[in-house]
Formats: C-alpha cells, sequence, structure tokens
C-alpha cells in the first residue's frame, strides 16, 4: 500500500498542530507502509516540495494554495491512497482521486464554517476555501476527525458526509521528545526567572487561539506571577495591532515584568524547557479540535488550564491533570474573569500543579502514543481501499 501525504507544513517549516501531527504520524507509518510526502515551499530531502507556480506571485493566497495543490494532483499517479491535511491540500486530494480513481482520506484538524474570522486573513479566499473543504470532505472516502468533538463538529457542517466514513483518531505525542527537563537556559535567555512561578501561552496570534481573552483575564492575575508569551505570525496586521495594544494595556495595569512576550517561533528543545518549568500551560482557544500544544505542555509535566471547546475535554481531564473553564461566545467578560480565577488558584497552590503536571505527563502516554494512532490510520486506509 503506498500512501501519498500531502500537507502544506513540512520540517523545518512547522508552525501549527496540524503540521506537527503529520511529522509524528508520517514517523510512524514509514514503519508499516510505504509514505511519500508531498509539501508547501522549497526542496526538501525527504518530501517532494511543490513552491507556488510563478504566474500565481502575488495572487490571493487561496488562489496559490490551488495553484501548489494542481502540481501536487499531477505528482500523485503512482500511490494507492491519497491523505491531505487541512483545506489547504484537500483540493490536491480530491483532484488526484478523480484524475487516477484512488481513495481520498481527509483528516480534519480543523473546518472552515466555524473559522469565519479567516475572512480577514483571505477575504475572498475565504470564500474558495470553504467550497474547497466542501466539496471534498462529500466526496472523500473517509475523513478522520481528532477528537469526538470534531466529529461531531464535521457531522453538523457537513451533514451530507456518511457518518460510518467519519472515524476518531486522537491526536497523539512523542513522550520520548516532549519530557521534563531542569535545563534553565532558555529561561534565562528570555530574561524569566527559573526561581520565581510563571504560567506560559504558546500559539499564533489568531482569533481561534483566544490570545486577547487571555491578555485581558491576566489583568487580575494575583501578586506577581507573569506571563510568558510565544506568540507570533499574526493572521493580520490588525490582529497583530489589537494584540501589542492588548500587551500595552496589561503592562499598564500590573507592571512592565507582568508579561514577556517572544515574538517568535521557539523551537522545540527551547520550548520543552519554557514548558517545563512553567507553573501552568495556559490554552484560552474559543475553537480547537484537539490541540496538540495541551499535550506537548502535559508530556512535560505542566499543568493545563484551557477552555473547554472543541477536543480540549478529551485530552485535559478537569481536575487531574489542569482546570478547565467554560467558554461562553456570548459572554467573554465572564469567560476572561473566570479563566483568571482558574489562573490564581493554580498560582497560589504549586503542590497541587505539581500533582497535576505528574497526571498530565501519565495520561499523555498511556493515551496518546503515535504509534497507536498510525496503526489506527492504517486500518482507516485499508478500509477506503477495500470499498
Amino acid at each position: 500500500m503506498r500512501i501519498g501525504i500531502l500537507t502544506r507544513e513540512w520540517p523545518p517549516e512547522i508552525y501549527g498542530g496540524a503540521g506537527v501531527h503529520v511529522d509524528q504520524l508520517v514517523h510512524e507509518l514509514k514503519r508499516l507502509t510505504p509514505v511519500y510526502v508531498h509539501c508547501f515551499g522549497g526542496h526538501r530531502t525527504d518530501a517532494t516540495a511543490h513552491p507556488v507556480p510563478t504566474s500565481l506571485h502575488g495572487a490571493n493566497p487561496a488562489l496559490q494554495t490551488l495553484g501548489v495543490d494542481l502540481e501536487m494532483a499531477m505528482a500523485l499517479s503512482d500511490v494507492d491512497l491519497v491523505h491531505s491535511h487541512t483545506w489547504y491540500t484537500n483540493f490536491a486530494g480530491h483532484t488526484a482521486s478523480l484524475l487516477y480513481g484512488i481513495p481520498h482520506v481527509i483528516t480534519a484538524h480543523s473546518l472552515e464554517p466555524l473559522r469565519p474570522w479567516k475572512e480577514e486573513q483571505l477575504g475572498g479566499g475565504y470564500r474558495l476555501s470553504s467550497w474547497v473543504e466542501r466539496t471534498s470532505y462529500a466526496e472523500a472516502k473517509a475523513v478522520i476527525a481528532v477528537s469526538n468533538g470534531m466529529r461531531n463538529d464535521v457531522l453538523s457542517a457537513y451533514p451530507f458526509v456518511n457518518p460510518e466514513r467519519v472515524h476518531v483518531v486522537h491526536n497523539g505525542i512523542d513522550t520520548s521528545i516532549y519530557k521534563p527537563n531542569s535545563a534553565t537556559s532558555t529561561l534565562e535567555e528570555f530574561g524569566i526567572n527559573p526561581d520565581k512561578p510563571y504560567v506560559l501561552f504558546v500559539g499564533r496570534i489568531t482569533r481561534q487561539k483566544g490570545l486577547v481573552h487571555l491578555l485581558r483575564a491576566a489583568k487580575n492575575f494575583e501578586g506577581d506571577i507573569p506571563l510568558v508569551m510565544c506568540a507570533s505570525a499574526a493572521d493580520t496586521p490588525e490582529i497583530e495591532v489589537e494584540t501589542a495594544n492588548a500587551v500595552r494595556e496589561l503592562r499598564e495595569a500590573r507592571g512592565q515584568d507582568s508579561v514577556i512576550w517572544i515574538e517568535k517561533q521557539v523551537d522545540r528543545a527551547k520550548l520543552i524547557q519554557l514548558f517545563s518549568h512553567a507553573r501552568a500551560f495556559l490554552c484560552p482557544s474559543i475553537y480547537e479540535p484537539l490541540g496538540i500544544v495541551n499535550l506537548e505542555a502535559m508530556a512535560c509535566e505542566t499543568a493545563v488550564i484551557a477552555s473547554d471547546v472543541g477536543g480540549i475535554p478529551e485530552v485535559v481531564a478537569d481536575g487531574t491533570t489542569g482546570l478547565l473553564v467554560h467558554y461562553d461566545a456570548q459572554d467573554h467578560a465572564k469567560f476572561e474573569t473566570d479563566f483568571a480565577q482558574a489562573v490564581n488558584s493554580l498560582a497560589a497552590d504549586g503542590a497541587r500543579a505539581e500533582g497535576m503536571g505528574k497526571a498530565g505527563r501519565a495520561r499523555a502516554v498511556q493515551h496518546f502514543g503515535w504509534d497507536a494512532i498510525a496503526e489506527q490510520t492504517l486500518i482507516v486506509y485499508q478500509s477506503a481501499l477495500s470499498e
């Protein structure tokens, strides 16, 4: 069984959970079956990369994506099944399926109808991306949802999809890589006091991640616990300005040291140190199909405080590995207040936070190993090929 994996992200260009997922999944799948990766961007030694066609330079990003997808589709004639990740490669998978008569499997990492803020970033391209996704899901032989919550979202957003074709295979974590690290060189590099508790946010500057809500909540953090914020790659200049303004307001309210903003993507080794020493990892997302970053924090023995959206409750065991805060889209102020209270409760109780961190790693090891996830994915492939 020769599998074509289609992804926008591939090392070294990984910026989100979908990219982490593909990287780890491929590593394990290759132990089971031949896998050929096709990705966006410049030359790779371990994948076939497809840059934006020259004729589309300067075009709407969604149109550039379709140009790359057509290049991908042309290169997939020698595989038995294509597996696309996110709308960025759905069109390539759908086109290859039609062209070569092979099954198309989709992993649902997110859904365009549930991310209306993307119109700020893509303009009319959002309507194009939505059409691509809807059409691809309608024809796919199988859809892999990364959580039960994501499966429910797929069937709600696309009721024409046969429920028997939607399979739940959770995201995973490599706990041999993500594990506690006692070194503090990264903390010292970014001016973080290793002897003082801090809370940590890691994520892109996008509506989805709820960063502005977190910065408002942080005005009500008790004591002098700082927020360390690894946040970059803003979706739009407007969101970047909004975030900068919220940081300024927080510093005005609680002092310059109340937030340490690391405005660049931090490499994995440094990120593991930041996870390992945080009192808690904070995930205030307003939409999150699963949230690999929560698993990364848990694997590093860090308690997680997160919103209760999407698949997060399937990862974070409320009261055991962290705390869940109810997100109400109609009452942001209450969410922000409740989130601050959750942070304050763990900030004041280091022993409880430590116990949650240890329970979190045990849960990550037991339930989210990539070897089992690859085997479950292979079963989905076999079912798609047998139809």
